[in-house]
């Protein structure tokens, strides 16, 4: 199959999987004599494969850690949950984060008066040089 046909099975686009190519995530594919890539059922798997991992926050070299224990059929499961629990730790960080920022602007709104005046305690923290200047 042709790349839009890869693009298509796989829910890769075909410039990702250019981009994927060329940093070696992904092995190139067969080429014709008219130089077409030439995609592969096991190819459009590894697409998939990539797709999820990355759908699921996973960066390119942890996606290429995972993508290197998927084909080592030795592999210890260990090795696969402790790259999976440091993920999650990790996106357990970016969520706290995420709520702190929500409970800030939260608190923010909440003290503005949204009327006519220019007063404003949104903008007044954003302009503050330190985070006392902020509270005060």
């Amino acid at each position: 199959m042709n790349i839009g046909q890869a693009a298509t099975r796989s829910g890769v686009s075909a410039k990702m999987i250019r981009y994927y190519e060329s940093i070696g995530l992904i092995t190139p594919p067969a080429r014709t004599a008219a130089q077409y890539r030439v995609y592969a059922d096991e190819d459009v798997h590894t697409l998939r494969f990539v797709r999820r991992s990355r759908d699921l926050g996973f960066s390119l070299e942890e996606t290429r850690e995972l993508l290197a224990l998927w084909r080592d059929k030795s592999r210890a499961s260990a090795d696969v949950k402790s790259l999976a629990m440091a993920h999650v730790r990790e996106l357990e960080e970016k969520a706290a984060e995420l709520k702190a920022m929500a409970d800030t602007l939260r608190h923010l709104a909440t003290h503005c008066h949204g009327d006519h005046r220019p007063d404003c305690p949104i903008l007044a923290d954003f302009a503050a040089t330190s985070p006392a200047q902020a509270k005060a």
